[in-house]
């Protein structure tokens, strides 16, 4: 029998596989490319390209290392504590571990200042954000629905919570006027466009802390969004996986704070995404959770955590190590401190280079304005000038046009996925690149108004030769003699 012979690869494959809907066809993935085809070393590659396009928590790892150590039975696969192994290693129960999901809720509750008490029982595990995003994604919405989300967001929303759900994702337009709130005219509009277009809203989502902002939500901005979707009966999705890494004030106030003081709220609309990822730098954990006041959001998510469970393994290290309260509180406190230091001392030395940055107070990122780089306030222009950042300044910053932001000209840089030796190279080349840019920006404008004299000189001289208030030396007029 003959088998037939594909003239395309892709019509062997589903529309998932050949499709784009993964978004890493963006900027801010190009960028991750470039570095990875070039990545800084100091020594060995001092001229390679600096990662500042991620939003990693470097800082504190010693302190890490340090509880590891000191605490060996934590572990299976060290002679104090190998004699858990078979237990740990045969656990395939995909509610978790109980002592994992206790010291989870714990450690939320610690985070948020104690205020607030979370129940072990509504814990969902999935592997990092990235699948807590997509599992609360399939639970609230079909194919062809849409949540809402302020801009700027992070751009790996677009492959988390829409490329496999098929679910789609519909700006509500913020603005730097006032420093990219969410106004309720803006999620109203956002709403009505939705409607016209046909397309049911399931939902919103939002980040508290914001990335790319670094900027916490304020209690007015909470409530306006709860009063929002309980107008609409539709939910909120609060990914809060930023929220350990508050710095400065004010506090971090999160979604479940607001919802304990409004008696009126429909809880099964709200819904949390957390992770150990950002608050104790521990990405390769892939640790991620969905905290859901859904009774059946939290059966189905249980359901589908199947399909990305936390190794056991790491279960029984973290649940030790979440549980010890000393240690917690010490780095949770020394972790602010050093973001704290780290966000001061960048922003510092941008400002000596005339460069703005929003006023932040958490995250692991910088939102930078170099509006006044741009040739012309686009995004073509944007684009433009991040790929002379890229490719000959060495620096893999994020544009803002990459998290959907409207207004050109804004960029992520992230500060803390780096030791201070490299932080410092980093700086002395944005100096260095920001004052060539300012200088040729001035040498453009200079021969500009000089073409501009030139041009109208003829117009000048002209109207200068025909006035009588003037004297040729060719002028057939007899001077008057004294």
């Amino acid at each position: 029998m003959e088998v037939p012979v594909s003239g395309r690869s892709d019509q062997l494959l589903s529309q998932i596989a050949t499709g784009d809907g993964h978004g890493e066809n963006s900027s801010y993935f190009d960028g991750w490319k470039a570095y990875d085809r070039n990545p800084f070393h100091p020594t060995t590659n001092p001229d390679g390209v600096i990662q500042l396009g991620l939003a990693e928590n470097q800082l504190c790892p010693d302190l890490m290392e340090v509880w590891i150590r000191e605490n060996p039975k934590a572990s299976v696969c060290t002679a104090d504590g190998v004699s858990a192994f078979g237990a740990i290693a045969n656990f395939q129960d995909y509610h978790g571990l109980p002592a994992f999901r206790h010291a989870i809720a714990a450690f939320m509750k610690k985070v948020r200042g104690g205020r607030v008490n979370f129940d072990p029982d509504r814990i969902v595990m999935s592997g990092g954000a990235t699948g807590a995003q997509e599992l609360i994604s399939f639970c609230l919405a079909d194919p062809g629905d849409a949540f809402l989300i302020p801009t700027p967001y992070y751009p790996g929303f677009d492959r988390d919570f829409c490329w496999r759900t098929r679910v789609q994702l519909l700006p509500i337009h913020c603005k730097s006027s006032n420093n990219f709130k969410i106004t309720r005219a803006a999620l109203e509009s956002a709403f009505k466009e939705a409607q016209e277009a046909n397309i049911r809203v399931r939902g919103v989502l939002v980040t508290n802390p914001s990335n790319p902002l670094g900027t916490s939500m304020d209690r007015d901005t909470l409530k306006t969004l709860v009063s929002f979707i309980n107008e609409k009966n539709i939910h909120l999705v609060c990914d809060e996986i930023f929220a350990g890494t508050v710095f400065d004030k004010p506090r971090f106030v999160g979604i479940s704070e607001i919802i304990e003081e409004d008696p009126t709220c429909n809880r099964d609309l709200i819904h949390l995404v957390s992770s150990l990822s950002k608050d104790l730098g521990l990405p390769g954990f892939r640790v991620g959770i969905v905290y859901s006041y859904n009774d059946h959001v939290v059966s189905c998510g249980r359901k589908m955590s199947s399909f990305g469970l936390v190794s056991s393994q790491t279960q029984h290290l973290l649940a030790s190590m979440l549980s010890d309260e000393e240690f917690t509180t010490r780095l949770l406190e020394e972790s602010g401190k050093r973001l704290s230091a780290r966000h001061r001392k960048f922003n510092s030395r941008l400002a000596q280079m005339e460069i703005r940055c929003l006023e932040s107070n958490a995250g692991l990122f910088c939102w930078m304005d170099l509006r006044h780089l741009l040739k012309e306030p686009t995004i073509d222009r944007e684009i433009e000038l991040w790929r002379v950042i890229v490719n000959d300044v060495k620096l893999n910053v994020s544009p803002g046009s990459s998290f959907h932001c409207q207004e050109a000209g804004w960029f992520r840089v992230c500060f803390a996925n780096m030791d201070d030796e490299t932080m410092e190279v980093a700086l002395r080349r944005i100096k260095s690149f920001v004052y060539r840019e300012v200088a040729a920006k001035s040498e453009a404008k200079k021969k500009r108004w000089q073409a501009g004299l030139r041009l109208s000189l003829p117009r000048r001289f002209e109207e200068m030769v025909m006035s009588p208030m003037l004297m040729s030396p060719r002028s057939p007029l007899v001077h008057a003699s004294g």
